[in-house]
Protein backbone atom coordinates (compact mmCIF):
# COMPACT_ATOMS: atom_id res chain seq x y z
CA UNK A 1 0.00 0.00 0.00
CA UNK A 2 2.94 2.34 0.57
CA UNK A 3 3.80 2.10 -3.16
CA UNK A 4 0.23 3.05 -4.06
CA UNK A 5 0.40 6.04 -1.70
CA UNK A 6 3.71 7.09 -3.25
CA UNK A 7 2.29 6.79 -6.78
CA UNK A 8 -0.75 8.81 -5.66
CA UNK A 9 1.39 11.62 -4.27
CA UNK A 10 3.62 11.67 -7.38
CA UNK A 11 0.54 11.86 -9.58
CA UNK A 12 -0.93 14.68 -7.49
CA UNK A 13 2.30 16.67 -7.73
CA UNK A 14 2.36 16.33 -11.53
CA UNK A 15 -1.32 17.24 -11.80
CA UNK A 16 -0.94 20.27 -9.55
CA UNK A 17 2.10 21.49 -11.47
CA UNK A 18 -0.04 21.63 -14.60
CA UNK A 19 -3.06 23.07 -12.79
CA UNK A 20 -0.89 25.93 -11.54
CA UNK A 21 0.95 26.52 -14.84
CA UNK A 22 -1.78 26.26 -17.49
CA UNK A 23 -3.85 29.23 -16.26
CA UNK A 24 -0.63 31.26 -16.19
CA UNK A 25 -0.07 30.41 -19.85
CA UNK A 26 -3.63 31.60 -20.51
CA UNK A 27 -2.82 34.94 -18.86
CA UNK A 28 -0.10 35.57 -21.43
CA UNK A 29 -1.92 33.91 -24.33
CA UNK A 30 -4.99 36.12 -23.80
CA UNK A 31 -2.99 39.22 -24.74
CA UNK A 32 -1.11 37.65 -27.67
CA UNK A 33 -2.32 38.67 -31.11
CA UNK A 34 -4.36 35.96 -32.82
CA UNK A 35 -2.32 34.23 -35.51
CA UNK A 36 1.00 35.54 -34.19
CA UNK A 37 3.98 33.25 -33.64
CA UNK A 38 3.57 33.86 -29.91
CA UNK A 39 -0.08 32.76 -29.99
CA UNK A 40 0.74 29.64 -31.98
CA UNK A 41 3.55 28.77 -29.56
CA UNK A 42 1.17 29.10 -26.61
CA UNK A 43 -1.28 26.75 -28.34
CA UNK A 44 1.39 24.07 -28.61
CA UNK A 45 2.54 24.56 -25.02
CA UNK A 46 -1.02 24.43 -23.67
CA UNK A 47 -1.96 21.33 -25.66
CA UNK A 48 1.18 19.43 -24.65
CA UNK A 49 0.83 20.38 -21.00
CA UNK A 50 -2.81 19.34 -20.92
CA UNK A 51 -2.55 16.12 -22.91
CA UNK A 52 0.95 15.03 -21.95
CA UNK A 53 1.03 15.83 -18.26
CA UNK A 54 -2.14 17.13 -16.67
CA UNK A 55 -4.77 14.70 -17.91
CA UNK A 56 -2.66 11.54 -17.47
CA UNK A 57 -1.65 12.77 -13.98
CA UNK A 58 -5.28 13.47 -13.07
CA UNK A 59 -6.33 9.99 -14.23
CA UNK A 60 -3.47 8.41 -12.27
CA UNK A 61 -4.38 10.46 -9.19
CA UNK A 62 -7.94 9.18 -9.34
CA UNK A 63 -6.87 5.57 -9.99
CA UNK A 64 -4.41 5.45 -7.10
CA UNK A 65 -6.78 7.34 -4.80
CA UNK A 66 -9.67 4.99 -5.53
CA UNK A 67 -7.31 2.03 -5.18
CA UNK A 68 -6.46 3.17 -1.65
CA UNK A 69 -10.15 3.66 -0.88
CA UNK A 70 -10.87 0.11 -1.98
CA UNK A 71 -8.49 -1.13 0.74
CA UNK A 72 -10.21 0.86 3.50
CA UNK A 73 -7.40 3.33 4.08
CA UNK A 74 -9.88 6.10 4.91
CA UNK A 75 -12.03 6.28 8.04
CA UNK A 76 -15.32 7.70 6.72
CA UNK A 77 -16.65 8.23 10.24
CA UNK A 78 -14.42 11.31 10.44
CA UNK A 79 -15.28 14.54 8.63
CA UNK A 80 -12.01 15.25 6.84
CA UNK A 81 -12.48 12.68 4.02
CA UNK A 82 -15.64 14.47 2.93
CA UNK A 83 -13.81 17.81 2.75
CA UNK A 84 -11.03 16.20 0.73
CA UNK A 85 -13.50 14.47 -1.59
CA UNK A 86 -15.38 17.71 -2.22
CA UNK A 87 -12.13 19.59 -2.92
CA UNK A 88 -10.88 16.84 -5.28
CA UNK A 89 -14.19 16.93 -7.17
CA UNK A 90 -13.91 20.74 -7.40
CA UNK A 91 -10.32 20.41 -8.65
CA UNK A 92 -11.48 17.92 -11.28
CA UNK A 93 -14.20 20.37 -12.36
CA UNK A 94 -11.55 23.08 -12.56
CA UNK A 95 -9.52 20.75 -14.79
CA UNK A 96 -12.55 20.45 -17.06
CA UNK A 97 -12.86 24.23 -17.25
CA UNK A 98 -9.19 24.47 -18.23
CA UNK A 99 -9.79 21.87 -20.97
CA UNK A 100 -12.56 24.07 -22.36
CA UNK A 101 -10.33 27.16 -22.29
CA UNK A 102 -7.55 25.23 -24.04
CA UNK A 103 -10.01 24.38 -26.82
CA UNK A 104 -11.16 28.00 -27.04
CA UNK A 105 -7.58 29.21 -27.46
CA UNK A 106 -6.83 26.46 -29.99
CA UNK A 107 -9.79 27.66 -32.08
CA UNK A 108 -8.91 31.36 -31.60
CA UNK A 109 -12.28 31.86 -29.91
CA UNK A 110 -11.25 32.93 -26.41
CA UNK A 111 -13.43 35.75 -25.10
CA UNK A 112 -12.11 35.91 -21.54
CA UNK A 113 -9.86 38.80 -20.46
CA UNK A 114 -6.45 38.47 -18.87
CA UNK A 115 -7.89 39.38 -15.44
CA UNK A 116 -10.23 36.35 -15.54
CA UNK A 117 -7.28 34.01 -16.04
CA UNK A 118 -5.35 35.72 -13.24
CA UNK A 119 -8.26 34.96 -10.91
CA UNK A 120 -8.79 31.32 -11.96
CA UNK A 121 -5.04 30.82 -11.59
CA UNK A 122 -5.62 31.00 -7.82
CA UNK A 123 -8.45 28.44 -7.61
CA UNK A 124 -6.25 25.30 -7.80
CA UNK A 125 -4.01 26.73 -5.07
CA UNK A 126 -6.94 27.26 -2.70
CA UNK A 127 -8.24 23.75 -3.39
CA UNK A 128 -4.78 22.26 -2.87
CA UNK A 129 -4.52 24.01 0.50
CA UNK A 130 -7.91 22.60 1.55
CA UNK A 131 -6.89 19.09 0.50
CA UNK A 132 -3.56 19.21 2.35
CA UNK A 133 -5.17 20.61 5.51
CA UNK A 134 -7.89 17.94 5.36
CA UNK A 135 -5.43 15.05 4.91
CA UNK A 136 -2.54 16.17 7.11
CA UNK A 137 -4.34 18.26 9.74
CA UNK A 138 -7.54 16.19 9.88
CA UNK A 139 -9.34 19.09 11.53
CA UNK A 140 -12.52 17.10 12.16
Amino acid sequence: MEWVKAAHVISVIAWMAGMLYLPRLFVYHSVAEIGSDKSETFKVMERRLLRGIMTPAMIATWIFGLWMLSFGVVDWSAGWPYLKAAAVLALSACHGILVRHTRDFAQDSNTKPQKYFRIINEVPTVLMILIVIAVIGRPF
